[in-house]
């Protein structure tokens, strides 16, 4: 009982002390310059995390460890769950039947091409890999957390996926509206809107570069990209499927299938979520609440993350991440300019 009750105690301590970490990570997030950037809380925790986490950790009791990996799994499980109160049906009949074929096709294709590539060519891990694919395919960090949780691996895997979609979501999101400005791009507001929503990695950034052209832009970008949101339930449950299958093909006799609950009631929650049964307020609540479990999850994995093992990868990663960068630019423009 004794040995419970103090266990209980510092785990209560390491997830305040994660929490610590997140508070300063939105009150960062929030200054003018990172606003006008569209750096997302979830990126600021993770520097943060690997920060302290390569240097002054070894100064906290390791007792609180407990609490630094229940939020870098549990909590994160749940502000995924909570995720779901910001993506509702109605978005997907707004952007029509073209509009969800071209998400959907460009999921697919960045992941199926894109841990291809990856392991065959880059000679990445295949956590790696797919970890890299799914945060540029879907929706950057909260996709890589996502997609985490599912594999199991790794913790410096998730930071240096994570890095790889702030660099290149960054660079998409200053770069596209100025093609667009400079008439390089030749795109109406609708067709700007399609393409940023179905390219641009994070959806902070997907809202700055929608801005940046025009209010109607930003409306059907971030409408578009939140329906590659969705697809993030399908790509879980598949995922599962088939780390189930890989360890069977290992030898690992018996391997049961594990579903990923979280995604489950991430569908359950954007199903209620489209009855539309909840006031304003209350979802604003809800919305600040995933955010900052969401963020103290992203601390967490940064706490854990050794620097060195980020070294020894090189820069595969980064070459592999231009390459997706690339295949989603093109693919997108080209499939918006013959359809839309």
């Amino acid at each position: 009982m004794h040995f419970f009750r103090e266990h209980m105690i510092n785990t209560i301590f390491g997830i305040v002390f994660v929490s610590l970490f997140a508070g300063s990570a939105i009150y960062l997030a929030e200054l003018p310059i990172m606003v006008n950037l569209g750096i997302s809380p979830l990126v600021i925790a993770i520097i943060l995390g690997i920060i302290y986490g390569n240097t002054i950790h070894s100064k906290v009791s390791i007792k609180w460890i407990t609490g630094i990996e229940f939020s870098a799994k549990q909590l994160l499980r749940l502000g995924i769950i909570l995720y779901g109160f910001r993506v509702s049906l109605q978005q997907i009949a707004l952007i029509g039947v073209e509009g969800l074929l071209l998400d959907i096709f460009v999921v697919s294709f960045i992941l199926a091409i894109g841990v291809l590539i990856g392991i065959k060519l880059f000679k990445l891990d295949r956590h790696l890999a797919i970890l890299i694919a799914s945060g540029s395919a879907i929706c950057g960090a909260a996709a890589v957390l996502a997609v985490e949780s599912v594999l199991k691996s790794e913790t410096y895997k998730s930071s240096v996926a994570v890095g790889t979609v702030v660099i290149f979501g960054t660079i998409a999101m200053f770069l596209f509206p100025l093609l667009q400005h400079t008439s390089i791009f030749s795109l109406t507001t609708y067709q700007f809107g399609i393409f940023a929503g179905a390219s641009i990695h994070e959806v902070a950034q997907v809202v700055v570069a929608g801005n940046q052209v025009s209010q109607d832009a930003a409306n059907i970008a971030i409408i578009v990209k939140m329906t590659r949101v969705l697809l993030l339930i399908p790509i879980l449950i598949l995922l599962s499927m088939y780390e189930n299958k890989s360890s069977n093909i290992t030898g690992i006799k018996n391997p049961k299938l594990i579903i990923p609950w979280f995604a489950v009631t991430f569908a359950m929650v954007v199903c209620f979520n489209s009855l539309y049964l909840l006031p304003e307020n209350v979802e604003i609540l809800i919305h600040r609440f995933d955010l900052f479990l969401m963020t103290m999850a992203m601390a967490a994995i940064g706490i854990e993350t050794n620097i060195k093992k980020i070294k020894t990868v090189g820069l595969r990663p980064l070459y592999f991440a231009i390459t997706l960068f690339f295949l989603l630019g093109v693919g997108s423009y080209s499939i918006v300019k013959v359809i839309f």
